[in-house]
């Protein structure tokens, strides 16, 4: 996924109410853009840390700008979550999840479960359906990513869901696109979120199969990369 028109640099002055972030751009310009996550981004929220943000003026949005990436330590992080839906759909219809291939029919936010959509789901005459849930990751600690990074109760009733479907006879898979490529593998941050952690451990025992992928990230665009182990805290 290229980002067009290309992106802009600046430096973040503060993140703030969530979803809002001051940004200096490079031109000097002074500009608030939309923070599209709900986490608490821990570790890219340091003012005076080098960021790139989208523009896309329309008078149907009240904030034209997007925060789309920071660097730390030396490393691009995407932190923009509405992007890894659109990242893995494109990822498995060009053969590069291998443990998703196989599959005549992708869809998106298909309902399912107790009032919930799944992110995708993937069909095929004479197959079981396969219900995939899709979760940004960009926190990073040692050489681990690690989600969620604050509490996901809607993330831990997905997991439940999922394991719902196994035991109807589908495949359910978690899907983690670690927008970064600096991390050896991927788990899950027990000590933020251990409902969360638990409720991962109980699903993963019961058959549902969770995969963590890479991203190769720059100022350029995005583009999912390598598999790397998931492992149990």
């Amino acid at each position: 996924m290229n980002f067009s028109p290309p992106l802009l640099p600046g430096r973040l002055i503060k993140r703030y109410k969530r979803f809002l972030a001051d940004i200096a751009l490079d031109s000097g310009e002074i500009i608030t853009a939309h923070c599209a996550n709900p986490g608490a981004l821990l570790g890219g929220t340091t003012p005076g840390l080098r960021v790139w943000v989208s523009h896309h003026p329309s008078p149907t949005r009240k904030l034209s700008y997007t925060w789309q990436i920071v660097e730390m330590d030396g490393t691009y992080v995407g932190v923009n979550t509405s992007l890894p839906n659109g990242l893995a759909e494109k990822a498995i219809l060009e053969g590069r999840i291998t443990e998703l291939t196989g599959y005549g029919s992708l869809r998106r936010e298909v309902k399912y479960g107790q009032n919930s959509r799944i992110d995708l789901l993937l069909t095929n005459p004479g197959q079981p359906p396969c219900y995939v849930e899709v979760k940004n990751v960009h926190l990073k600690r040692g050489e681990a990513a690690e989600f969620p990074d604050s509490v996901t109760t809607r993330g831990a009733k997905h997991l439940r869901e999922l394991e719902a479907v196994v035991a109807e006879g589908g495949r359910a898979v978690m899907l983690y696109i670690i927008q970064r490529n600096d991390c050896s593998h991927f788990s899950f941050a027990a000590d933020l979120d251990p409902v969360y952690a638990a409720t991962a451990a109980h699903a993963l025992s019961h058959g549902v199969e969770a995969y963590a992928y890479l991203c190769c990230v720059t100022p350029e665009g995005i583009e999912v990369g390598k598999c790397i182990p998931v492992r149990l805290p």
